[in-house]
């Protein structure tokens, strides 16, 4: 196994630990993991740029929201942001998501509609299980959430929209 001497500790080291880094010569950092997270820490605490683009954005909050407007907007951010959440909330891609779609016939799996905007999608999971059932319309996704996805509850209400409509009061 290699080792390697840390320029600020001094310690002789596994390679392991060691950051990668492809421009040096044996292909890691100079500095040890654990010393190059102190002086991250202490760049990061000194904090200079990051005061002074707090300072900065307190002193320009039109200007501050307009960059931050345009930044979200990009498209290349949009699909960033949406992958993103759907990794984190739902452990899938922004592209599994839009197969799912796609497999659907771009349209919502319950009522068949499809909205105006692509943003009216949602994807719809077991709740218990996590399990991902498929892509909802805004109205079919709370429909089923108010219904704490119970199938009987969902059975009784159809019933009662048929009872209703032939006994009606008129």
């Amino acid at each position: 196994m290699s080792v390697k001497s840390c320029r600020i500790c001094g310690e002789f080291k596994p390679l392991t630990e060691f950051h990668r880094a492809s421009g040096m010569r044996d292909g890691h950092r100079n500095e040890c993991k654990s010393c190059f997270k102190l002086l991250a820490k202490a760049r990061y605490d000194s904090a200079t740029a990051v005061a002074r683009a707090k300072q900065w954005r307190i002193d320009n909050p039109e200007r501050s929201r307009a960059y931050q407007a345009e930044y979200r907007a990009r498209p290349e951010r949009r699909r960033a942001m949406r992958d993103l959440y759907y990794r984190r909330t739902f452990g899938i891609t922004a592209d599994d998501f839009d197969a799912l779609l796609e497999k659907q016939g771009g349209v919502c799996a319950i009522c068949g509609c499809a909205p105006e905007r692509a943003a009216s999608f949602h994807l719809d999971h077991d709740h218990v299980s996590g399990a991902i059932r498929g892509i909802l319309c805004l109205d079919c996704n709370q429909g089923v959430g108010k219904f704490r996805d119970d199938p009987g509850l969902l059975e009784r209400a159809a019933a009662y929209i048929r009872e209703g409509r032939t006994t009606a009061v008129g």
